[in-house]
């Protein structure tokens, strides 16, 4: 099967990518310019794709994300601290942002011939993200079958859908994700800050999945007290 990966260049989607090389034919690498406050992680995603040899696309929908204001991915608001299950998470949201990459990606997918496209969605999102739920994936399957109805097939890969981020951390050692060459933080200093909703949920999956943590963090003990450890 022929995968194109959407891949932001955090740990879950380099995960994938590397799951998917080793389990089907990767195709390419897919990550989007969507205006975000910084997009240091694009690089990630670059290397990851020289790191296993395919093409790598990046999407420029800036003018896109500037119409979908009013979060702090990609407004200046400042981005909060704390875990995911935190009221001031919800700052994190982009509207409809899954759901325009996915449709971006299933054109592309069908314009190339490519089987199917993978994402990284996965339990966790699921509390703070409607476009990252089961419920949504069946039913963006659905839109796409019709779509694309006549012209080509595509099937939406979502292997970590209904695990938690520590199953990603475990599968991603599995298949060698060098996971000191992701980056996952929302404020995009020199180091992965610690203390902001992705930071604090990675690091705890590390901690959960027993697999060892390779990233420095500007506040590496930060994770224990938001997740009411410490």
């Amino acid at each position: 099967m022929k995968v194109i990966v959407i891949c932001s260049g955090g740990m879950d989607s380099v995960a994938l990518a590397h799951r998917i090389a080793a389990t089907h034919d990767l195709h390419a690498l897919l990550s989007f310019d969507y205006g975000q406050r910084h997009a240091k992680e694009l690089g990630y995603a670059a290397a990851c794709a020289r790191r296993l040899g395919v093409p790598h696309h990046v999407i420029d929908i800036a003018s896109v994300g500037a119409a979908l204001s009013g979060s702090a991915l990609t407004d200046d608001i400042d981005v909060p601290d704390g875990h995911y299950a935190e009221e001031t998470m919800k700052l994190t949201v982009v509207p409809n942002r899954n759901a325009i990459m996915l449709a971006i990606a299933f054109g592309m997918a069908a314009a190339q011939k490519v089987d199917a496209v993978a994402t990284a969605v996965h339990g966790g999102d699921h509390f703070i993200y409607p476009d990252c739920r089961p419920d949504f994936i069946d039913a963006f399957q659905a839109m796409e079958d019709r779509a694309l109805d006549g012209y080509a097939r595509v099937q939406l890969l979502t292997p970590y859908v209904t695990g938690s981020k520590a199953d990603i951390a475990i599968d991603g050692a599995k298949y060698g994700t060098p996971f000191g060459e992701t980056w996952s933080c929302y404020k995009g200093g020199d180091l992965q800050c610690g203390r902001c909703g992705t930071c604090v949920e990675r690091r705890e999956a590390f901690h959960l999945a027993g697999v060892d943590d390779p990233t420095p963090y500007a506040d590496p003990d930060f994770w224990r007290s938001a997740i009411g450890e410490g």
